[in-house]
């Protein structure tokens, strides 16, 4: 890391607080209240009812759509989920059926076909 070359003339900020005590009352007086809390003693101080529903509303609908969002991804995804498993689970069932299958099927084809070639021959001997 570098460092950074320093201005003389800039004052440092333990600098800044020697020079500049804080008086009494600046001491004394509570920071100033934040902007969040001016203007939620405004609302409610000034406020109408209607004013009030459109608040709660916008609030409402607000709240309903962050929500909806996320429960739409979470049910998408168990899905997905889910899905993946009964699909694997599907397609390891019909693995082993088309496997028996096709054993089955072959061994009928190597049976017939020996069967076939030993009468062939036994024909020829004759």
């Amino acid at each position: 890391m570098s460092q950074a070359s320093f201005d003389a003339s800039i004052p440092v900020l333990t600098e800044v607080l020697k020079a500049e005590p804080l008086s009494d009352e600046a001491a004394t007086t509570p920071p100033p209240a934040s902007a969040a809390a001016q203007l939620e003693a405004a609302a409610i101080d000034g406020w109408t009812e209607a004013e009030w529903a459109v608040m709660e509303h916008r609030l409402s609908a607000r709240i309903m759509h962050q929500l909806q969002s996320r429960v739409d991804f979470v049910l998408e995804q168990r899905i997905k989920d889910s899905m993946a498993e009964v699909l694997s689970h599907a397609l390891h069932d019909l693995t082993n059926e088309i496997r028996i299958g096709l054993h089955d099927t072959i061994e009928k084809i190597v049976s017939r076909a020996v069967a076939q070639e030993l009468t062939h021959l036994q024909a020829q001997k004759k």
